[in-house]
């Protein structure tokens, strides 16, 4: 099936986040410091942001579960910028270089509506896309089903007629792809930009 729009996904294809960045000098110790990020400010817990949940709310209860970690999980939102490093070189020329060859290019990702401000204020690419569907605005977040079908919508708006089949769907996220594949997308695992591109020649996409 030919490709005939790009869906890309943000924070690890075009953007370079992660709690890593703050928390290695919060918690010096990695086994003490991977047990946090991964039973307290989890990427589960997280994810209720993306999806739409309010950071206070979502700080304060998990600090009212966790009273004597209280600093470190208020750090999470609190010092949030510090965990965004900024765009990735390597996914940013790829979006570049197909929206120079005119490739429908659209944005999909699972991001706090309070947090996206951030992105916003540091990239200069994002006038690049027809359309971005922020995950906490919406109120639901990948890899749920409903998510895709909105997007599927809000592209058919501005390509009417477009199946899902013809959409190309870049997340470094499997359970997300997975997500995109189950609805008939087509969808790179994205790993590395040379192994992107590839994919994305493979497909027939010519930039």
């Amino acid at each position: 099936m030919t490709v005939n729009a790009v869906v890309f996904d943000f924070g690890g294809v075009l953007f370079d986040w992660s709690p890593e960045y703050l928390y290695r000098e919060l918690i010096p110790d990695p086994l003490e410091r991977a047990r946090f990020l991964s039973e307290v400010c989890s990427p589960a817990w997280n994810i209720r942001q993306d999806a739409g949940r309010p950071l206070l709310e979502a700080t304060e209860l998990l600090v009212a579960e966790h009273p004597s970690q209280a600093e470190l999980i208020r750090a999470f939102y609190g010092r949030w910028p510090q965990m965004l490093r900024g765009p990735l070189p390597g996914g940013v020329d790829l979006l570049r270089r197909l929206h120079a060859a005119e490739v429908p290019l659209f944005g999909l990702t699972n991001w706090s509506s309070e947090t996206y401000p951030h992105a916003e204020r540091s990239a200069d690419f994002l006038h690049m896309f027809r359309d971005i569907l922020v995950s906490g605005e919406v109120g639901i977040a990948k890899p749920d089903p409903a998510i895709y079908q909105l997007m599927h919508a809000r592209i058919g708006a501005r390509l009417p007629g477009i199946a899902p089949q013809e959409l190309l769907f870049i997340d470094d996220n499997a359970a997300n792809v997975a997500a995109a594949t189950a609805l008939g997308w087509q969808a790179v695992h994205h790993a590395s930009a040379g192994a992107t591109e590839a994919a994305l020649r493979a497909a027939g996409l010519r930039f």
